[in-house]
């Protein structure tokens, strides 16, 4: 890849930030993968923290949303993926906490029941054995894990009984 100047930098990474929210340390990965020196990235992210295409708390948000309404992800899947892009902790703690239990339920009870048909054939101590570990691998809590087979116990044992 050839290297590109600051201000082809700068106008590729406004143009990909007004399509699609991007955290800092992801512009600033391109433009080191670009070749530009770290007081050229310094002076780009300047601008674009100040001009608002890049904002860690708006990222978060967008990214938090996504990640447990779409891709049905847990509290600590999305807590590691944040930390692996870099994003300060007083900054994403918030976002997470503000997500309502309600979100995470709502999201690992499908998971959970559609996991549940793939286990045939295993004692009940073995399914939910097998649902927690699945659940867990998610990133989702024990004791959302738990308020779910909870759930799942009351009312799903009678799926497996119309044979």
């Amino acid at each position: 890849m050839k290297e590109v100047n600051e201000k082809e930098a700068l106008l590729r990474l406004t143009a990909l930030c007004a399509r699609a929210e991007h955290c800092a340390w992801d512009m600033t990965e391109k433009m080191r993968r670009w070749g530009l020196d770290e007081e050229a990235q310094a002076r780009v992210m300047a601008y674009l923290v100040a001009e608002r295409y890049v904002d860690e708390e708006r990222y978060c948000r967008l990214f938090v949303r996504e990640k447990v309404t779409h891709n049905r992800w847990g509290r600590r899947k999305v807590e590691q993926a944040l930390m692996a892009k870099r994003i300060d902790r007083q900054v994403y703690l918030p976002v997470l906490d503000s997500v309502d239990d309600a979100d995470y339920l709502a999201a690992l009870r499908p998971l959970l029941q559609s996991k549940r048909r793939t286990l045939r054939g295993l004692s009940d101590y073995e399914q939910n054995g097998r649902l927690v570990r699945f659940a867990m691998s998610r990133g989702f809590t024990m004791d959302i894990i738990r308020q779910c087979l909870d759930v799942d116990d009351d009312n799903g044992m009678e799926d497996g009984d119309d044979d």
